[in-house]
């Protein structure tokens, strides 16, 4: 009997440590950590350093814009046109922290995909263009797509933004997630994102007493 309860106690410690592992190496790894700063979704062999390099490089001339200007001071929105449609490649940028608070994807215009030649941009009307330079994000409004927000641009190239009815705006084409190396949907010059990721904008926008800054930059 002592050599019976001994082997059934062995059995016992066996199937608890095997379960024990289990928990770890499998259900474990579904629980996130809690992301560091200037963290987002990278696939692997992503050149993590020079996307960071050129927010920062922008994010320091932007502090400076926002302070002149009188935009919100914490946080602003990059937009790096030279990373591929689908990664993330539209930012919110905490000024205060120096670091990234979100990233998710964003379309860029019908007119300005060249195919393997890389983006065209453009300020004229009717091009279905993206327009680079600086924004000032203006009040909502229920448009065609639900949700957006007016966008005047503030620079020679994108000056004619409100003309062209190049808006902030969300639709569902748009993924939550990263796609790459697939692309994603093009839009005809609007900046457009996913309809979770403008919820998340949303409440930076509706709650800043200052207008924000959007830059998209190549």
């Amino acid at each position: 009997m002592k050599l019976f309860a001994k082997l059934s106690l062995s059995a016992l410690l066996m199937i608890v440590a095997t379960s024990a592992l289990a928990y770890f190496f499998w259900y474990k790894p579904k629980f996130k950590s809690h992301p560091s700063n200037n963290s987002f979704p990278f696939k692997k062999g992503d050149d993590r350093s020079t996307t960071i390099l050129r927010l920062k490089q922008k994010a320091a001339v932007a502090a400076d814009f926002v302070k002149e200007y009188h935009y919100n001071t914490t946080r602003c929105f990059l937009v790096d046109m030279r990373i591929a449609s689908g990664r993330s490649r539209f930012f919110v940028y905490n000024l205060q922290k120096d670091s990234i608070e979100m990233a998710g994807l964003v379309a860029h215009g019908s007119g300005s995909d060249k195919g393997e030649a890389g983006l065209d941009f453009s300020n004229t009307p009717n091009s279905n263009c993206t327009s680079l330079g600086k924004y000032k994000i203006g009040k909502p409004y229920n448009g065609k797509f639900g949700l957006a927000y007016k966008l005047y641009g503030l620079d020679e190239t994108n000056n004619k933004a409100f003309e062209r009815f190049v808006v902030l705006h969300a639709h569902p084409c748009v993924p939550n997630e990263e796609v790459a190396p697939l692309s994603i949907c093009e839009s005809w010059g609007c900046p457009t994102v996913a309809p979770d990721f403008l919820t998340g904008l949303k409440k930076h926008i509706d709650n800043s007493t200052q207008p924000i800054l959007l830059w998209i930059y190549y």
